[in-house]
């Protein structure tokens, strides 16, 4: 597989799918909060970064939430399907059309899920459960973050999504008269069935976290790999929920 995709990036379709990305990282690049800014919140409290920066951290602002949540879909979430992308791409040497359906349709997912998480992430803010930086306020929401992601971690739900993930050859040839935009679909509700709440933990150490972006990114990535992730699944929700237990007794 790893052959494979090095071949596919000659394409010029794999080029402008690498490009995408590096954009939409450059973006979060641009957009990442400074330890400066996080310090002052820490010190002076919400109202200041507030005041500052209203309507660009996606706190108060449901359409700006939803923007934010889109680019980290997109920046996250792609490079964990680059694996089934290069089947999809090697099955029958398949047209560039049908590659963008495809990713076009798990896109889509991802951003029906950031409308959702932004509606969550408001709700949260002006709950005040979280800053304006978005990171958990509450311990109780911090534990129950950690312990809820660790336990789904062991969930039937959470494996059969991820079995399907792993073995994408299987899953086109189930699925392949669909068309790729379904196909694509399917992949996108497969990917948010098996990440969703690792996604959520987002909310535990900051929206717009580059830190925990690239973190998820790459334990989710890891998690897809037949080889790694069946390995690395439960001892990261082992993890999760040790981390939620001791939490209030270090706090």
């Amino acid at each position: 597989m790893f052959a494979l995709t090095i071949r596919s990036l000659r394409r010029a379709h794999w080029i402008a799918f690498f490009a995408g990305l590096l954009l939409c990282w450059c973006v979060l690049f641009a957009m990442a909060v400074p330890a400066e800014l996080r310090a002052l919140e820490a010190t002076y409290g919400t109202s200041v970064v507030e005041f500052l920066c209203t309507g660009l951290l996606g706190t108060s602002s449901f359409a700006s939430a939803f923007a934010m949540w889109v680019l980290m879909s997109a920046a996250m979430m792609a490079p964990t399907a680059v694996p089934t992308l290069a089947t999809y791409d090697d099955l029958g040497q398949v047209t560039k059309t049908g590659f963008w359906q495809l990713l076009g349709g798990y896109i889509a997912v991802w951003v029906g899920l950031s409308g959702v998480a932004a509606l969550v992430q408001v709700g949260l803010y002006r709950a005040g459960l979280i800053g304006g930086l978005g990171q958990s306020l509450s311990l109780p929401l911090t534990v129950a973050l950690l312990i809820g992601a660790g336990l789904y971690q062991f969930s039937a739900m959470n494996e059969a999504c991820l079995s399907r993930c792993r073995a994408p050859l299987t899953f086109f040839i189930q699925h392949w008269e669909e068309g790729p935009f379904r196909n694509g679909l399917r992949l996108g509700l497969d990917c948010v069935g098996c990440c969703w709440a690792l996604m959520a933990l987002a909310f535990v150490g900051g929206t717009m976290n580059l830190g925990f972006m690239g973190l998820a990114m790459l334990l989710m990535t890891l998690e897809k790999l037949p080889d790694v992730g069946r390995h690395l699944t439960k001892p990261l929700g082992g993890m999760l929920i040790a981390s939620g237990l001791a939490l209030p007794l270090i706090s």
